[in-house]
């Protein structure tokens, strides 16, 4: 056996550490033991407090049944989330799209709304956006969404959507958006930071969106993408 620092072989045994045996350097008085476990917790760990977190349990509710700090798991969402798309690449263009806006909380009750972009014949958010409910959000969604060309654009009446949508491709109908309000309700439903009553809430934007780029993710593939 070898000194880890000066690699000396002057060893001799100095009690125990944490049930293992010690050693020290005679050499150059380092202390040491042979073999170290791994610190940190296993890729698996991480995975279940992901999964429970995109399974509608917040942090705290998390920390109480695994015993890990929430902050450790914020940290865990915030790498993972970081890592991701916006939204998983679609699989075809939609011919047509619903669009609707979803509201919710971040620090002191701060109103944000989640705008949201789905095809109408397929499952899924293919687009969104973080801001207010003014025009110059919208705008943010309707750049990405303009490129997709789709036949018909279904809103509801909000004033906003007819200062960029063509009258000629849109459709006003709430009646018609089954689709994105299913989805935005599977947002609500899946994020405690989205129920309607909770104590849970966002304290910043960047976690709202970590957050909600995982669940996308978690909701297409059924997998929990590890933490970088």
């Amino acid at each position: 056996m070898k000194c880890p620092k000066c690699e000396s072989t002057q060893i001799s045994k100095n009690g125990r550490h944490h049930g293992k045996q010690n050693y020290v350097c005679k050499q150059c008085g380092r202390q040491f033991v042979e073999s170290y476990s791994p610190k940190g917790y296993s890729d698996d760990v991480k995975r279940i407090c992901l999964r429970m977190y995109v399974n509608g349990m917040g942090f705290r509710a998390i920390e109480r049944v695994t015993g890990i700090n929430h902050n450790t798991i914020i940290n865990w969402v915030k790498l993972a989330g970081i890592a991701l798309a916006d939204a998983p690449q679609a699989a075809e263009i939609p011919e047509i799209t619903e669009l609707d806006e979803l509201q919710t909380f971040v620090g002191s009750k701060k109103t944000f709304w989640l705008w949201t972009a789905v095809n109408h014949k397929a499952p899924g958010i293919l687009a969104w956006v973080l801001g207010d409910r003014s025009a110059e959000t919208f705008k943010q969604l309707w750049q990405i969404v303009r490129c997709w060309q789709s036949f018909w654009y279904v809103t509801d009446g909000y004033a906003v959507y007819a200062m960029f949508i063509d009258d000629i491709c849109h459709l006003v109908s709430k009646t018609y958006m089954t689709r994105v309000e299913g989805e935005n309700t599977r947002l609500r439903h899946f994020l405690a930071r989205l129920h309607r009553k909770t104590l849970c809430y966002s304290k910043s934007t960047e976690m709202l969106k970590a957050s909600v780029r995982l669940l996308l993710d978690y909701l297409k593939y059924w997998t929990i993408p590890l933490p970088l």
